[in-house]
């Protein structure tokens, strides 16, 4: 530590660390260090030693605001309450906030189709995750819904395209379809080996076009390849 680290310190030890009398009758530690830690306790009771707002820039200027002393957009301030005590009235405010749009929304959902993916034994106690890599894309040119998502167990060499129109009343064609990886990549990075196959790792759209996956060699080795490739959706 340099001399000037030490005497930073030592000012600081000087400055926080002295006595309060004043505090004698209060619960609590008597050391000034306690204005840091009385923010962090989960009470409600009021700060044993209250911050000074005093030449604050923010209360000034909303002190002399006609438009913002009063506004509900502002949250109030507490000066005599820890951060848990605020964080509790933030969450309530904006719990309250978003109640509304919440219930709107949900009476708005509705199902416009049902796909069976998969079929468990109905004396299974947990479910398993048989899907993953669920990815949402919306092509606004087209009006369309896409969800790229990946089966597991027998199918991890195929990703399913899930497409839907953004009119629930209207149908496209092929809404839902699998491409396999599988070899066929044989050809262009080893012609002689006919046991590659490749999983996908992860899978988005590129653009409206275009899906990138990352491929991944299912041979259980060290040094496994991993492919970068990019899929027109034609």
């Amino acid at each position: 530590m340099t001399q000037k680290d030490i005497t930073f310190v030592a000012d600081f030890l000087t400055e926080h660390f002295n006595e309060a009398p004043e505090l004698y009758s209060r619960k609590g530690k008597y050391f000034n260090v306690e204005r840091v830690g009385q923010y962090l306790k989960d009470e409600d009771d009021d700060l044993v030693s209250p911050p000074n707002t005093e030449g604050n820039q923010w209360f000034n200027f909303l002190k002399d605001s006609t438009h913002l002393k009063e506004s509900p957009l502002l949250f109030p301030y507490y000066p005599e309450k820890s951060l848990h005590f605020v964080k509790r009235q933030m969450e309530g405010v904006i719990d309250q906030c978003l109640q509304k749009p919440a219930d709107v929304i949900g009476k708005s959902v509705r199902q416009a189709v049902c796909m069976s993916l998969y079929k468990v034994s109905q004396s299974e106690e947990s479910t398993p995750q048989l899907y993953k890599l669920p990815f949402l894309w919306n092509d606004k040119t087209s009006n369309l819904h896409y969800v790229l998502f990946t089966m597991l167990e027998n199918s991890i060499s195929k990703i399913h395209i899930l497409r839907r129109h953004t009119d629930t009343s209207r149908s496209v064609s092929n809404g839902i379809l699998a491409v396999e990886f599988g070899n066929f990549l044989n050809s262009s990075i080893n012609e002689s080996s006919d046991s590659r196959c490749y999983s996908c790792l992860d899978a988005h759209f590129y653009d409206d076009e275009t899906v990138t996956v990352v491929l991944k060699e299912s041979v259980q080795q060290e040094g496994k390849e991993r492919v970068l490739a990019q899929l027109p959706l034609s």
